[in-house]
This record gives structure tokens, C-alpha cells and sequence, in this order.
């Protein structure tokens, strides 16, 4: 059965790297596409929102921000596909499982304390 805190944890993982992509992405466009100067704002603003995003996990500093780095390698390569429309291939799929096994790994195996 799946834990009540392997769900919030995994939900703040998302949260966070929807921020984080979502920020970097409004950014993006305010200065690589010239949108409105607001658009840059409201990007930092969501950017700022993902760096709270990592705190609720339960996990120290390092651990989070390790895993986390697999949780937005595979989320980068889905907001490519729904966004940019470029679909992944085999090795981006290979790499997202293997990004997902490392996070599994990092967050959520036993460990003796």
C-alpha cells in the first residue's frame, strides 16, 4: 500500500518541478522571444515559489535537491513533448528510467539510522 507521505512527497516533487519548468519557460520567452516584461516578472515569481517548493519534503538538503534533479530531467523531456512538440525517443525514455529508478533510490529506500 502507498503511504499518505510517499504521496505528498511525490505531489511536492511535481509541484516543484512545474515551478521550476514553468518559471524557466516564462523567462524564456520574455527574453529569448521578447514577450512582455510582466511575463519575466511572473516567471521569477514562479521561480521563487519552486525554491520554496523543496522544503516541505522530509528529507535533508542534499538528498531533495539530488533527487530532484531526476524528477526534472523526466519532466523537462514531457514539457518538450507538450509544449515544444518534440517527442521523445528511445534514449530519452531510457534515461527518464533510469532518472526515475535513481529517485526512487535516493528518496524512498529504507535506511539504517
Amino acid at each position: 500500500m502507498i503511504s499518505a507521505a510517499l504521496v505528498k512527497s511525490i505531489f511536492f516533487f511535481l509541484v516543484a518541478g512545474l515551478l521550476e519548468i514553468g518559471g524557466g519557460y516564462l523567462m524564456w520567452l520574455w527574453l529569448r522571444e521578447n514577450y512582455a516584461w510582466w511575463i519575466g516578472a511572473f516567471g521569477a515569481l514562479v521561480l521563487v515559489s519552486y525554491g520554496v517548493m523543496p522544503t516541505f519534503q522530509p528529507e535533508n538538503f542534499g538528498r531533495v535537491y539530488a533527487a530532484y534533479g531526476g524528477v526534472f530531467v523526466i519532466l523537462s523531456i514531457l514539457w518538450g513533448w507538450a509544449v515544444d512538440k518534440v517527442k521523445p525517443d528511445f534514449s530519452d525514455l531510457i534515461g527518464m528510467i533510469f532518472c526515475l529508478i535513481g529517485v526512487g533510490f535516493i528518496m524512498y529506500t529504507p535506511r539504517g539510522k
